[in-house]
Parts: C-alpha cells; structure tokens; sequence
C-alpha cells in the first residue's frame, strides 16, 4: 500500500500523465498541498505577483508551445483575480486549465473563510467546470478538465480541488489511473463538400484567403503554403495564426495592413475564411456581400454565423487543407494582387511616410518601425493597447506562427495581456528575442509582472509607447464630445522604466528619434528583463480609434 495526499495526487497526474511541466501561479493557504506536490515531482511554478497574470501567461503558454497551459489559484480573490485571463481564453478559444483551490465542504455555508460559489460563477465562460469531492477520483477529474480543453473548438475550463480532498490520503497502488485527456481528435469535412469548396476556388478570378487562430491551433502550416502557392490566392493571417505563412511572402496582405485587408475583402468574388470568427474587426462578415464564401471551422455552429456561407465545411483546418489540395489547381493571381496593391497604396501612404520619418514628438508609427529595425523579423513580439495595438499589428512583419500577438483586436478587447503573453512566450522559446510594445494605460495593469520578470529570469523587453493617456478613449472623447471634455482619460509623463529598475532590470527613458534603436540594442545586450519608455505624439489617431468611435455611435 502507497499512500499519497490528493494534492501530490494532482501533480503527479498534471506530470506523468499530461506531461506538464510548468504550472502559472500565485500562492494560497488553500492550495498548499498542490505546491508541495509540484516539490515532490519536479513541477516548475512560475509565481506571478497578480492571479489574473497567471490566466494569461497560461493562455499563452497554450499559444506558444501548443499545449495546455495550467493556471492554479487559492480560494475566492485568488480565483476571482482569474477571471478575466480566464474570459479572455474562452473569447481567444484558448485551451486553459484552471485549477481552484476552494473552502472545505465540511465548512460551507457556515461562514468559512473565502467561500464562494466558484463554479456557477464561471460556467458562463468556461467549456467546463466541476468540483472534485473525493480524492480517488482526482485522475479521472484531471483527464477530464484536459479533455473538455482540447476537444473540439478549444477553451478553458475549470475544476475545484476543496482542501478535505487535497489534504487526505489514498492508496496510489489501488487506483487505475486514465489515459491522457491532453491527445486531441481532430475531425475533417465530407469529401463531397471538399469536391464543391474546390469548384469555387478554381473557377474565382478575384479569391482571398483569410485565416485566424483555427490556423493557430493546428499543425498546418506547409499544408497552407502549399495550398496558397497552388491557388495563388492573396491572402491574411490574424490572430495567432499570423505568421503560420511568413506576412513577407508575395501573396501577403499585411503590406497594406487595416486597409489592404478592408479593401480587398471589399473587391473578392470569393472569401475563404479558414478558422476565423466575423466580429466587430471583420463588420461581423457584411464587408463582402458581392463575395461567395467558403467557410472551414471545427464549430458547426460557426459555418453561418452573422453570414451564410455557400460551402460549409467542418472540420480541423490542417485536414481540411490536406483535403483540398489536391482538388485545387494551379493558379496566378499576381494581376489581382497588384491591382490590390494599387488600390490600397493612396489609402496607406500618410501612415508609411510617418513610419519612414523622425518627428519630434515620436509618431508611434515610427516607434513601432525603430524597434522592428533594432530587433529584425526573427523575433516575438507581443503588442498591448488600444492605438498601439493597431500600430504594431500594422507595423511589424510575423515570419513564424504567432510571432506578432496581441489581444487587445481580439473580441473581449483585453488589455494587460502584453507582459503576462510576453513572458510566457520567453519562458516557451529561451532562444528568441521578446519584444513586448505595449501602451502607457495597458501597461501599467500588470506591471508589478517586471517582478516575476527578475525573479524568474526572463530578459523580455518591453517598450512603452508612453502618449501621457488611454489614448483610444482620450481621442474617442475628443471626437465625440470635443476637446474640452477630456476626462478620466489622461495619466501624463510617467516614468515606468523605473520599475523595471527597482526589479534589478535595465530602463531607459527616451524623447528623440535617433535614440530609440540605440536603447533597445542597449536593452538587448544587459541581458534582463528591460522597459524601454518612449514619449510619443498625444494627437495622433489611429484607423482602430475612428472604427472604435464609429462602432458606438447609435443613429
């Protein structure tokens, strides 16, 4: 007979049977005995000083390594702070298991401490949830939480561990311990519907492709080369599958950025929309009424949402592709892309020239273009903002799978997530250079983060375009009810490279053009965690601002 405590019960099947090897975390009373079994076993627990930090490294960790990435959280504020990493996941359809320490079931409703009703809290937002009362059925518990994550369209999901389960023993030697839930069964579509999606494709004189983050969380990407170098189809990535095909291939969009992707959505004769959502960013699919529409999702219920496709198909995108490339044939679309690029040119042209042009104060534009010019395209960058999201999705050119992430364009609109993704990314990839540009307002919601930055030895850079405001609200302000009814909005000339100082990181403050490039290359040669705080012009609006404005506007 081996007796072991739940709490190591938990590890040991995270470890052994889903093959985790980190956990994101903050600590508490109340999940205690997970952290001694992270001891026993050899989990990593990356410690962070906000729980919300924790969802989000951990959604991002799912990104960057294509795995679930575990968030553990003590009871009540531990797991409220979660939230909204964790709603962000269930909109960005990241697979995250959340695991919540709770008040002991003997005690509830007797006024213990931090008892809350956490489960019918979060059902909403996650795929799943439950709460596991006795200790021999922590595996079965922990393979389903990972299951239900992966299954299907992915997401997060949330299980309940009370301390009368992780502080009791069982007998190791008598459980019969379950398969992985982390293997993921992918479906594809009909071969009939793969016959009809091709006859589209082939016959469309004016096709483009448009992908998001089903592309991301499949094993596709030479099969979408190759399916785009057969069609010749123009094409944009978003979300985290950007970069799955580098932006710098010919057949790429992202040259034109906001305004190459409107306008030739606005001309196709034929959409193929792999993996993506119609939201507010895509006018919720009506920006291309003259355009047929071949749809691939691995959600049924996505294949008509907001715009009736003319073929539907369901199934995972890698094996939709795999389908489709042999009924498609070879084709040159190179009139029709120059066209586009023609088209999109005039529309682009002020926001080039801003990125080719010093200017006193620093256009966030050219910001963005000093630190692609200081860092190159072999990096990650994570972008976080309002303004400045637009200006690094715009800006900066992805050549690996989510190499340009940021979730402020995603549909919960989520700010804070750049130092929590960013860190996660680095802590995913040692090799490569992470480059966090996040705005001045966004920035500071999980600053205290530079402290996990230190602690944990992840040299990340973080560059702040610093316009002294929540930009996007400030200049929506200004917009709607005019200049002298600015209010709530301003945070003025901070000095946030500091903080990463008190840490023991590198910061640099910069005013001038010319000294951008210098202070990241300076940042990249100490070797730790740096914040690079750039003043940038106040009065610039962004495109994303105008939409943003635009789309609250009631007639």
């Amino acid at each position: 007979m081996t007796d072991i405590y739940g709490g190591h019960l938990v590890v040991k099947c995270l470890k052994e049977i889903e093959g985790v090897e980190t956990v994101f975390t903050l600590s508490g009373g109340h999940i205690d005995r997970i952290y001694d079994g992270c001891m026993e076993y050899g989990v990593r627990l990356l410690d962070v000083r906000h729980e919300q930090a924790a969802a989000m490294m951990a959604h991002a960790w799912s990104v960057y390594t294509g795995r679930p990435g575990v968030c553990l959280v003590t009871a009540g504020p531990g797991f409220t702070n979660a939230l909204t990493g964790l709603v962000n996941a269930y909109q960005e359809n990241a697979p995250v298991v959340l695991i919540g320490g709770a008040a002991p079931v003997r005690d509830r409703g007797l006024g213990a401490l931090q008892d809350i009703n956490q489960p019918d809290m979060v059902k909403a937002t996650v795929k799943w949830q439950d709460t596991c009362y006795d200790v021999k059925r922590i595996p079965d518990y922990i393979a389903t939480a990972f299951r239900q994550a992966v299954s299907g369209r992915p997401g997060p999901v949330f299980l309940e561990l009370p301390p009368d389960v992780l502080n009791v023993t069982t007998d190791l030697d008598a459980l019969v311990l379950p398969g992985a839930g982390s293997r993921v069964t992918r479906p594809a579509p009909s071969p009939r519907l793969l016959q009809d999606a091709a006859a589209l494709i082939n016959l469309a004189e004016r096709p483009i492709l448009l992908c998001g983050s089903g592309v991301g969380a499949s094993d596709c990407d030479k099969a979408l080369e190759n399916f785009i170098d057969t069609t010749g189809m123009p094409f944009v990535l978003l979300n985290t599958g950007r970069g799955a095909v580098s932006d710098l291939h010919p057949l790429s969009l992202w040259d034109g950025g906001l305004m190459g992707i409107l306008t030739a959505l606005s001309q196709a004769d034929l959409v193929v929309a792999m993996g993506i959502r119609f939201n507010w960013l895509l006018m919720f699919g009506q920006i291309f009424p003259q355009a047929q529409l071949v749809r691939v999702d691995i959600d049924a219920a996505e294949i008509d949402r907001n715009r009736a496709a003319d073929v539907g198909l369901v199934g995972d995108v890698g094996l939709t592709l795999e389908g489709l490339n042999p009924l498609v044939e070879k084709r040159d679309h190179g009139p029709w892309r120059h066209s586009l690029a023609e088209a999109y040119a005039p529309l682009i042209q002020e926001e080039i020239e801003s990125r080719e042009k010093p200017s006193y104060p620093i256009h966030p534009a050219r910001m963005v273009a000093r630190v692609r010019e200081a860092v190159g395209d072999d990096a990650i960058y994570v972008v976080d903002g309002g303004d400045t999201s637009y200006y690094g999705a715009t800006g900066l050119m992805a050549t690996q799978k989510a190499a340009v992430l940021g979730a402020a364009g995603g549909q919960f609109g989520c700010l804070g997530t750049g130092l929590p993704f960013g860190l996660a990314a680095k802590l995913a990839h040692p090799e490569k250079t992470v480059v966090i540009i996040s705005g001045d307002g966004s920035f500071g919601l999980n600053a205290m983060e530079f402290c996990t930055a230190t602690r944990h030895d992840l040299p990340i850079i973080c560059v702040v375009n610093n316009d002294g405001a929540w930009g996007m609200i400030k200049h929506g302000q200004e917009l709607c009810y005019g200049t002298d009814r600015v209010c709530g909005s301003e945070l003025g000339e901070v000095h946030y490279e500091k903080l990463a100082e008190v840490f023991g990181g590198h910061g640099e403050f910069v005013r001038k053009d010319e000294d951008i490039v210098p202070a990241i290359k300076r940042a990249v040669a100490s070797g730790k965690p740096a914040c690079i705080n750039v003043l940038t012009d106040p009065n610039v609006i962004s495109p994303a601002t105008l939409q943003f404005v635009d789309g609250f506007k009631m007639e």
